[in-house]
C-alpha cells in the first residue's frame, strides 16, 4: 500500500476499456483500489522520494572519498532496494 501521507492530489486519466478492465481485475485480485494500484504504480517505476530528497543524496554523493563501487554494483543495489520497497508496501496492504 501507499506510503502513509495525505493524499490531496486529484489526478484524471483516460485509459481504454482494456486497460480499465486490467486495472480492474489486478485491483480485485489484489484486493486494492485501482488508485492504489495506480499510484504503486507511479512509485514503482518514478520512485517515491522527492527530487529534492534525491539531489541532496547526490550531492553527499559527490562530496564523498575514498574507494568507490563500480556503476553496475550500484545499480544492482538500487534495483534490490526498489524490488523490497515494492514488495513491503504490497505486503502492508
Amino acid at each position: 500500500m501507499h506510503d502513509v501521507c495525505m493524499l490531496s492530489e486529484r489526478l484524471q486519466i483516460l485509459v481504454s476499456p482494456e486497460q480499465r478492465q486490467r486495472l480492474e481485475g489486478e485491483a480485485r485480485q489484489k484486493g486494492a483500489s485501482v488508485g492504489a494500484l495506480v499510484r504503486d504504480a507511479i512509485d514503482a517505476r518514478f520512485g517515491s522520494t522527492a527530487a529534492g530528497e534525491r539531489r541532496r543524496a547526490v550531492e553527499e554523493i559527490a562530496a564523498m572519498s575514498g574507494t568507490y563501487l563500480p556503476v553496475e554494483d550500484l545499480e544492482a543495489i538500487i534495483a534490490e532496494e526498489r524490488e523490497r520497497d515494492v514488495a513491503r508496501r504490497r505486503t502492508r496492504r
